[in-house]
């Protein structure tokens, strides 16, 4: 049986509050439309969700975004800086999208309003502002990586544009628990493609069954260390379902679990 030396980990809704985020942001932004238009705060969440979503699939970057792993409400308050062809494409069309997402949310709510574009760009900026405030790390995941660490090399292998990932990681703190840190963006490749698990590897200079990828994602995170020969941990958020073609080594609900099945590295399987 291998020595488990190195976990290799994903960081949005793995290690870092995501989703749930971007929701508490839009929630409190609708808040402030319902006071403003006295508009029903539920339907513009679900709105704007739905509406973000539609403009992103049809959006010029969406191939560049899918590949990479930005996502569309990463789009409504990411800076994505950066000299790259594609990174200068996105900010550009990003600055529209976000705009539009907000106005046509509005029009959505089938009420007329003639300051229906100073209102959208207003919300558009608010949103960014909570939305870069707000980041967190889920409550267990740093006693959790600080007790790994002092066993196990750490990497972190995330997908997204490369400032704004490392605006995360600096926001909530957790740099130093990384040996390696293979952000897509800088690759030019996203997970679930093995290369960029194999660039982990190789900055920790570990062989693929000396480690373990820990995500929340069964296509990107386990299919892709699957792919590379990995052996994988598989957080399974609330909602998530199972996919049968994609089967992690183990399943758990929580990070602090993984202190119990890396009690010892001989015994990770």
């Amino acid at each position: 049986m291998p020595t488990l030396r190195a976990i290799l980990f994903d960081l949005d809704d793995t290690l870092l509050v995501d989703e749930a985020v971007s929701y508490e942001v839009l929630e409190a932004v609708a808040e402030q439309a319902k006071k403003k238009f006295g508009i029903d705060p539920r339907l513009f969440v679900s709105d704007l969700a739905s509406i973000a979503k539609e403009l992103w699939v049809r959006g010029e970057c969406y191939s560049f975004c899918h590949a990479i792993g930005i996502s569309a409400f990463e789009c409504l308050w990411g800076n994505f800086l950066g000299d790259a062809q594609e990174l200068m494409k996105l900010r550009r069309w990003s600055q529209q999208y976000r705009e539009e997402v907000f106005q046509k949310t509005l029009q959505a709510q089938k009420k007329i309003f003639p300051e229906a574009r100073a209102a959208a760009q207003g919300f558009a900026q608010e949103f960014s502002k909570l939305r870069r405030q707000r980041q967190r790390l889920f409550p267990e995941a740093r006693e959790v990586l600080e007790k790994l660490a002092s066993r196990f090399k750490l990497g972190l292998i995330t997908n997204g544009a490369p400032d704004l990932q490392r605006e995360k990681i600096a926001a909530t703190k957790c740099e130093h628990f990384f040996s390696a840190m293979v952000i897509s963006g800088e690759l030019g490749i996203g997970k679930p493609n093995p290369l960029i698990f194999e660039e982990g590897l190789h900055q920790l200079n570990m062989k693929r069954e000396e480690a373990i990828m820990v995500g929340n994602s069964l296509e990107r995170d386990i299919a892709g260390a699957r792919a590379t020969g990995i052996h994988s941990v598989w957080i399974r958020l609330p909602g998530e379902k199972n996919v049968e073609t994609v089967v992690p080594d183990k399943t758990i609900a929580d990070l602090r679990e993984l202190l119990d099945i890396f009690s010892s590295s001989l015994s990770f399987l």
